[in-house]
Order: structure tokens, then sequence, then C-alpha cells
């Protein structure tokens, strides 16, 4: 299935991006980098391997990294995959509307 970018899922890789250059090094925004590539090839080619989020029934979580998750939409018709958000899980989770 093709992936879509959403503007919002767009702004938060790259808030993440910036926090890791902010307290880590280039190693680890790689390592980022290339795990998202991963979780994303893998959803692309089995996009219902994550569980559906308890709030949005549409809508999968997927672990990128023990700290970060992806939250998608798939769209059968379109036959697309819509990235919603990345998501530090370190924060609140009732501000996540998935």
């Amino acid at each position: 299935m093709k992936i879509r970018w959403t503007a919002t899922a767009r702004i938060t890789y790259f808030k993440i991006l910036d926090h890791l250059a902010e307290k880590w090094t280039i190693r680890e925004i790689k390592n980022f980098a290339d795990e998202v590539e991963n979780v994303l090839s893998q959803i692309a080619e089995n996009p219902y391997m994550f569980e559906a989020s308890r709030k949005c029934k549409n809508v999968r979580k997927g672990f990128v990294t023990k700290h970060n998750a992806l939250y998608y939409r798939i769209k059968p018709q379109k036959k697309e995959i819509e990235l919603i958000t990345f998501w530090f899980n370190a924060q609140s989770p009732q501000k996540l509307p998935y």
C-alpha cells in the first residue's frame, strides 16, 4: 500500500528529530530515522500488523521505538496508509485523541 504523510505526521516526526539533535548524537538520529523506515516498510506490506487504537478503531498504533509510537489510518478504498502523528510515549496519553 502507498504511504501518505499528513502535515501533522511530518511536524511531529521532525520535532522528534529536533529533540534527538538537542539531547543525543547523529547516531541516535540516524537510528530513529532507520527505525521509522523499517516500520513504514512493514506496515506497507502488512497494514493490520499493529493493534487498533482503544479510542478510535480505524486508527492503529505502531511502535517505532520504546519511546515513540506512530499512529496511522488504513484507507482500503484508496489503497493507502495515512500517517497521522508520531507520539513521544512519555507525554500524557490524555492529550492524544486516538
